[in-house]
């Protein structure tokens, strides 16, 4: 359904914008661009979302492996609809924020990634996505530090300060190809004052506007 959504607006001319749920809702969006072409991903989180089999014990929380799934590696009712295994191809894949803990695997499948420790030191986000159709921007709002925003599922010291974000995703929105863009995991019950969810409204917009 959500696939469906996003191909509505962007055949609309509108860019998507899709705000809440869990990183499962990345699937949608790039189910809905691989029907229409060969698309990448941007792929901003303080974690890998890679876990998969063999690799991992066990599977079971597509949340946790959603990268893992639109990148082909997971049961067919998820990474195989409509036969179009995988949804985002490995070397169309760029990672940022991750925790430097997390990227190992990344490493060893070859996949671009610059970690939330790096980008904190002034590395720049790296070219990516020539040759494509375009590519979709992912927000795992668990990338910021929990200094900043601890109303996540899985907070984890050593994130990205919320200029670094801004900065890095209006360097990514200004490349051409930009298709669409989404936040997720915030948890406004672990939020009670609002507080939280100011500093992200404040995030969203001085990224889009």
């Amino acid at each position: 359904a959500l696939a469906a959504r996003i191909a509505s607006i962007r055949a609309g001319g509108g860019f998507p914008v899709v705000l809440g749920g869990d990183c499962s809702i990345s699937l949608g969006a790039m189910l809905a661009l691989r029907r229409s072409g060969r698309y990448g991903i941007a792929y901003l989180d303080g974690h890998d979302d890679f876990r998969h089999l063999p690799a991992a014990e066990h599977v079971g929380a597509a949340a946790g492996e959603d990268l893992a799934i639109m990148t082909g590696r997971g049961a067919d009712d998820l990474a195989a609809i409509d036969g179009l295994r995988p949804y985002v191809r490995d070397e169309d894949v760029l990672v940022l924020g991750v925790r430097s803990a997390e990227s190992a695997q990344l490493a060893a499948a070859g996949i671009s990634h610059v970690t939330s420790e790096a980008l904190m030191s002034g590395a720049p986000v790296p070219p990516a996505f020539a040759g494509l159709d375009g590519f979709w921007v992912h927000v795992d709002i668990d990338v910021l530090d929990p200094a900043h925003v601890s109303a996540v599922d899985s907070p984890d010291p050593g994130g990205l300060d919320p200029s670094t974000l801004v900065s890095v995703l209006r360097e990514l929105l200004a490349r051409p190809g930009a298709a669409g863009f989404e936040l997720t995991v915030f948890d406004p019950d672990l939020d009670p004052d609002g507080h939280q969810a100011a500093l992200v409204a404040d995030i969203l917009e001085r990224t889009l506007r």
